[in-house]
């Protein structure tokens, strides 16, 4: 199983609209690519010297494979829609997971 991170630092000024259109178009649009079984958005607890706010959000997908046909056939139509509506308002950083252990109690 793998984990695609996208850490987002948003400018305090579009955080708000750019959180709703998170949760309600964004987030949504990822995983009805059929190439995520689930999302988690969590909210980084450290203020950054650059100002704005830090979000983490973590796609699990089931493969390299599977994150592969994701990069190819989805995330620059993604990625643009929040280049498109967003502009110059955040910075991301993407970073690829391997899950070597889960435990459920």
């Amino acid at each position: 199983m793998l984990i695609y991170n996208v850490t987002i630092n948003i400018d305090a000024q579009v955080h708000d609209e750019w959180l709703l259109w998170m949760r309600d178009k964004h987030i949504p649009d990822m995983l009805s690519t059929g190439k995520f079984s689930h999302a988690k958005m969590v909210k980084v607890l450290v203020e950054e010297d650059m100002g704005g706010i830090t979000y983490s959000i973590q796609y699990t997908t089931t493969d390299r494979k599977t994150l592969e046909a994701y990069y190819k056939e989805d995330a620059e139509r993604l990625r643009g829609d929040a280049q498109r509506l967003f502009p110059n308002k955040f910075v991301a950083f993407r970073t690829e997971l391997e899950v070597v252990s889960q435990q459920i109690p």
